[in-house]
């Protein structure tokens, strides 16, 4: 679904930026802010958030 969008600086880690540029790529999407809007519509449609959210994860501790 497409709507009004509006602008967002986040701070990611190189391998982020890195695993969201493979995305793109390999879904052939339009650039990263699309990568980083289908994970948001999955986790609010499908997600579990417990499991997203209930458990720290920390690649880089």
């Amino acid at each position: 679904m497409s709507g009004d969008k509006t602008a967002l600086r986040i701070d990611l880690t190189e391998d982020q930026i890195a695993f969201l540029t493979e995305m793109v790529d390999k879904h052939e999407l339009p650039d990263i802010g699309k990568a980083v809007r289908a994970l948001i519509d999955y986790a609010m449609e499908d997600g579990d958030t417990q499991e997203i959210f209930g458990e720290v994860r920390c690649l880089r501790c």
